[in-house]
């Protein structure tokens, strides 16, 4: 990444389609089951949002043998410098990765394999400090500990963090906000793991609006909780509202839905 450009700096973006298959996607807990229709108009507005925030969007085909393969961020993580394909921790989508391979080999000259243990996305922040992994029930302790390997030949250092038992993966309760600060659930700040950036805690009762999604100046929330709408606009952040019910469905949030990094020369 160029000196100056802040970790949330994105030019490009991998999406992949919703397959029709979407509505069998996994669930910690039953919410209630989406409806193919309306996960893809959520996805259509989110690449929207992503092009109106200056990013150049890549859209993958569909994968029907994969109904989780719209969350492209668990099975793989891009930086300028180069990409690592991971080992989702769930067996059902043990091929995913493999799935993105071409596409990554063809844009990144590195691409690095997990070699061992389990690592998804959804367990990792990128922060300026540094990368910060969740070990979770999709995320175990020798998937971290090579994926710090991985990173640290891309020139990125890492440190382990816990995820609060029962939350599926780390990003589900947190997200960076800017250079300085932290959005989080309440529970995950008592832990102490953000005690060096300023912390702003998601109102309770609308923890899942954790998982907000900084891209350049803008910042994307999902529009079903407005207290958490209002209390960020009045922090002074570009707030964007992005729909999220369908996905919510299936374990999923803003940060799933695609892959992010910027790309030099564009």
């Amino acid at each position: 990444m160029s000196p100056s450009k802040s970790v949330y700096h994105f030019n490009s973006a991998i999406v992949r389609e919703p397959s029709r298959s979407v509505v069998d996607g996994l669930r910690a807990e039953e919410r209630g089951s989406p409806t193919y229709e309306a996960v893809k108009a959520e996805h259509d507005a989110y690449i929207a949002v992503l092009r109106t925030a200056g990013v150049e969007v890549t859209v993958l085909p569909a994968l029907e043998s994969f109904p989780d393969s719209i969350f492209v961020e668990d099975p793989a993580l891009v930086f300028t410098e180069g990409a690592i394909l991971l080992r989702p921790g769930a067996a059902s989508r043990s091929g995913e990765a493999a799935e993105l391979a071409p596409t990554l080999r063809d844009m990144f000259g590195t691409v690095l394999d997990l070699p061992v243990g389990f690592a998804d996305g959804g367990d990792i922040l990128p922060t300026p400090k540094g990368v910060m992994i969740g070990l979770s029930a999709r995320t175990d302790r020798a998937g971290a500990e090579a994926l710090i390997g991985c990173l640290d030949k891309l020139g990125h250092k890492a440190e382990l963090v816990a995820t609060p038992e029962g939350v599926l993966h780390f990003k589900t309760a947190c997200s960076l906000l800017d250079d300085e600060t932290m959005l989080s659930t309440a529970r995950l700040a008592r832990s102490g793991v953000f005690k060096d950036y300023k912390q702003i805690i998601i109102p309770e009762g609308e923890e899942p609006a954790a998982n907000a999604l900084r891209i350049n100046d803008i910042l994307m929330v999902p529009s079903a909780y407005p207290r958490s709408l209002e209390f960020l606009d009045k922090h002074g952040y570009k707030v964007i509202p992005v729909a999220t019910t369908q996905i919510e469905m299936i374990d999923a949030g803003l940060s799933c839905m695609s892959l992010r990094w910027y790309r030099d020369g564009n």
